[in-house]
């Protein structure tokens, strides 16, 4: 007859190697979402100064609408004042 005694050594290897690895997703997701976030922004002030560029040029309506909605800004004065600052 054989006796087997099941040692906690297991459990505890398991559970610590379960806990490393959602850490591990968590951390994984967090720095995805980061980086995510920052070319948004970048790729928005790239928008706002290629917009400006061509309101330079081209000054059109529908460039100024682009440029209220990428900027938030309502009145033409403002975008100008904006564009100047942004072009320098």
């Amino acid at each position: 007859m054989k006796f087997e005694l099941k040692t906690e050594n297991e459990n505890y290897t398991k559970l610590i190697s379960q806990f490393f690895g959602i850490v591990f997703c968590i951390t994984l997701i967090i720095f995805i979402c980061d980086v995510a976030l920052k070319l948004g922004i970048i790729s928005r002030n790239h928008k706002i100064q290629y917009n400006c560029r061509i309101l330079s040029v081209e000054k059109s309506k529908t460039n100024f609408k682009k440029l209220s909605r990428l900027s938030n800004l309502k009145s033409k004065q403002q975008i100008w004042e904006f564009c100047r600052v942004v072009i320098k």
